[in-house]
């Protein structure tokens, strides 16, 4: 959940005023603005800048308090933007990562800030139907060129474990939905035995990103072009099936879901069918196949035990308790639309 810009950061901006100083030299003059951007699920996420020097960054940190040892990482954000540094994939170039505590209170890394429209909604606001239908196109060719990119060649094979990926993946959001369920979606019991019978044992494996989806791309101002991906903290070694299909669920979702476009005029928005956004990624990764009924009923089934979670931790946490009855109805309504792709009726 994105946190008022104007709440202030939670460590003393002056000892990072500091450390960026001595760390970029040049760059860190005059006087220091800094301007939180997002938090809440996510990696506390910060604007700063020197107005002065022209210099424009972005920091991204871990949460404050006591964290999982695998949560968070920004770490593997840092070295995979490292790694995908002048590659065909769109990213932001990194500038330095600080693992210590002491400057921020938890390890972070700077980034130069990119100029870009990034949009939350799904039905692209304030854009042509041209303009839209090139963008979705667009999202298409980044993601084959990430899937495109040698994890090898660049040192990243110790950066998940290649293989198995569904089979894995099944099992630990099983486990997640018996542990931590909020309520009874019968609908999540049946798909997780289908799912388990119906598994793609393909040992496909390229970099995944784990959320790709259009609010987590950047695009140029002026241009239907991808200038950067954002978001990696739940990237890693994978089946690159498992993209495409999270990146198709505004297809299966409504806007009230989760940013869907399902009761929309998309032929009037612009807005591509599935299956020519499919086809269009699988030109251009050279992929005869693009996601199943398997893959698309995965990433729905996946993504409910997601918002199921979140319904746990609104329930327990901070969050108001009807937040946590939205999130729950939402997951619900997630595990039907899967439901019914498998059996034929999505």
């Amino acid at each position: 959940m994105p946190v008022a810009p104007s709440a202030p950061p939670e460590f003393d901006p002056a000892r990072l005023d500091d450390f960026l100083r001595s760390a970029l030299p040049g760059r860190a003059s005059g006087r220091m603005d800094i301007e939180r951007i997002s938090g809440g699920q996510s990696n506390p996420t910060f604007f700063v800048s020197y107005p002065d020097a022209g210099t424009r960054l972005v920091l991204r940190k871990k949460p404050p308090g006591p964290l999982l040892p695998s949560a968070h990482a920004v770490e593997r954000e840092y070295r995979i933007l490292e790694a995908l540094a002048g590659s065909a994939v769109p990213v932001p170039p990194v500038l330095l990562l600080h693992e210590a505590d002491d400057v921020v209170g938890t390890p972070f890394y700077l980034m130069e800030r990119l100029e870009g429209r990034v949009f939350h909604d799904t039905d692209l606001p304030g854009v042509t139907p041209d303009e839209r239908r090139a963008m979705y196109f667009a999202m298409a060719e980044a993601l084959a060129a990430l899937h495109g990119f040698d994890w090898r060649a660049a040192g990243l094979a110790d950066f998940g474990k290649p293989g198995n990926y569904y089979a894995r993946q099944l099992a630990r959001w099983g486990r997640q939905w018996r542990e931590t369920r909020t309520r009874e979606i019968p609908a999540i019991d049946r798909l997780i035995d289908w799912l388990g019978a119906n598994l793609d044992e393909t040992p496909d494996t390229t970099i995944v990103h784990g959320d790709f989806r259009l609010g987590n791309l950047m695009f140029a101002p002026d241009a239907p072009k991808v200038v950067a991906v954002l978001d990696w903290e739940l990237s890693t070694l994978g089946h690159p099936l498992s993209d495409v299909a999270f990146s198709c669920l505004p297809w299966h979702s409504t806007p009230d879901m989760y940013a869907g476009i399902v009761g929309l005029d998309r032929e009037a928005l612009g807005i591509p069918t599935q299956d020519e956004y499919i086809a269009r990624y699988c030109a251009a990764a050279g992929r005869a196949e693009g996601p199943g009924r398997f893959h698309l009923a995965f990433s729905l089934f996946r993504f409910a035990v997601i918002l199921d979670g979140i319904a746990a931790r609104a329930k327990t946490g901070n969050a108001a308790a009807e937040n946590a009855v939205a999130v729950g109805a939402m997951a619900e309504s997630f595990a039907q639309r899967a439901d019914a792709l498998v059996e034929g009726d999505g």
